[in-house]
């Protein structure tokens, strides 16, 4: 992917949902208390399912414990399955 296409994008934030469906617009202000944003671009999170979203919410947090919030921390957002031993 173009570093052009990059910033075309339209980037959400997993971690606020709104309620009618989507996601607010990625970021926040620097007198912001609430967590960390998990931001990905809105194509892919349409694609994502709830567990899914969850799970890259919950390891962003994780990622962020113990750390000083100025610095982002980059947490893949799709985590590979793993296959069963003796399976296909």
């Amino acid at each position: 992917m173009g570093l052009g296409k990059w910033f075309g994008e339209r980037w959400v934030d997993l971690s606020r949902p709104k309620e009618g469906g989507g996601f607010e617009p990625c970021g926040r202000s620097e007198a912001e208390r609430r967590a960390y944003p998990k931001c990905v671009p809105a194509s892919r999170a349409a694609r994502m399912t709830a567990k899914q979203i969850q799970s890259a919410i919950r390891r962003k947090r994780t990622a962020l414990s113990g750390e000083p919030l100025s610095k982002p921390t980059p947490v893949s957002t799709l985590v590979k399955l793993r296959r069963a031993k003796g399976g296909k």
